[in-house]
């Protein structure tokens, strides 16, 4: 994938993972959030979702939002990005405002920026199938002068009510579609009814220039959005930076970027069909083991697990969690 000048990633590893909680415990109880752990023993979520930011852009110019209690998890996994770039929130307050401390620092120091959203708790089987859509759409993007916002829908294997869909409305020249709705974990009859009529599987991953997007969260969150943008002009000093980013978050309410800022909005919407690249957030332990199943047992070579930031290993997590489920016995009530 080319790199232009004004290519940025923004990756957000700041999730504390508590649908797994069960199963991402290590020995002393303590839980490790899914970003940070293996599926087989390798390189960590992260780790893979760095490798994925670097088809896009140069690491000066990838982001991460990390939480400050991860610090342990995190420091050496992004050792190769320079300092500035890893984006530390001092607590969860939704996913729009870990996006909106990203953004406010990508648009710092590129007010152009074209921007790759990535979760990092994501396994892609064929990850050159999603590479090619990436292209796709950043390309559409980059050549459009609206403010389009543009997803990435996956085409499902099979309905998941767990799972947000996109449906895709009128084609357009670019190869994208209009967003004619989200619909957010449906119930299994409306989940299979959407696969049937070719819906998506919402992945959460989108593209758009940076300001679009603090500009559509602005539209329903105003006094939010100025708080992050005076963050840079008070904070120069990065102690300064983090007592006003503390500061700030105090008084922030929890938003969340899919229900309070996407759903509804009047906005270009637009979305890229990705073809079945065995796509999975690993949301719950049927969707691990299912990861698992499509890894087939393969192991990473000595020299991946000695160079990998390995805390912890999903499969035999996993196997540990089926061993104990199929030998319990039921309970009295």
């Amino acid at each position: 994938m080319q790199k232009s000048s004004n290519r940025w990633t923004l990756v957000l590893a700041a999730g504390s993972g508590t649908r797994l909680s069960g199963l991402t415990s290590d020995g002393t109880g303590a839980s490790v959030p899914k970003q940070f752990c293996s599926l087989t023993g390798g390189a960590s979520l992260l780790e893979e979702t760095l490798a994925r930011a670097a088809a896009i852009a140069a690491p000066e110019r990838s982001a991460v939002v990390v939480a400050a209690e991860h610090r342990r998890f995190w420091q050496r996994a992004l050792a190769r990005i320079p300092g500035e770039n890893a984006i530390v929130q001092p607590r969860n307050r939704g996913t729009a405002n870990g996006i909106l401390l990203g953004l406010s620092a990508i648009l710092e120091r590129d007010a152009d920026a074209v921007v790759t959203i990535l979760p990092s708790d994501h396994y892609i089987e064929r990850e050159d199938v999603l590479e090619a859509a990436l292209e796709r759409a950043v390309a559409a993007v980059e050549s459009s002068e609206s403010a389009a916002i543009t997803f990435l829908g996956i085409a499902p294997d099979a309905p998941d009510p767990e799972l947000g869909y996109i449906v895709p409305g009128a084609r357009r020249a670019d190869g994208s579609r209009a967003i004619a709705r989200f619909v957010e974990k449906p119930a299994q009859v409306v989940a299979a009814r959407l696969v049937r009529q070719r819906a998506l599987w919402n992945s959460f991953i989108l593209v758009a220039r940076a300001s679009a997007l603090v500009e559509l969260i602005e539209r329903r969150f105003p006094v939010e959005v100025l708080a992050f943008r005076t963050l840079w002009r008070k904070a120069r000093l990065a102690e300064q930076l983090a007592r006003e980013v503390e500061r700030v978050y105090e008084t922030l309410p929890e938003i969340d970027f899919s229900r309070h800022v996407v759903e509804g909005a009047d906005a270009p919407l637009r979305v890229v069909a990705v073809p079945r690249c065995g796509w999975s957030d690993l949301g719950t332990p049927q969707r691990v083991g299912a990861a698992l199943a499509k890894l087939g047992g393969r192991r990473p070579s000595s020299k991946a697990l000695e160079a990998s930031f390995q805390h912890f290993n999903l499969a035999e997590a996993h196997a540990r969690l089926a061993s104990r489920l199929a030998s319990a016995t039921p309970q009295a009530v």
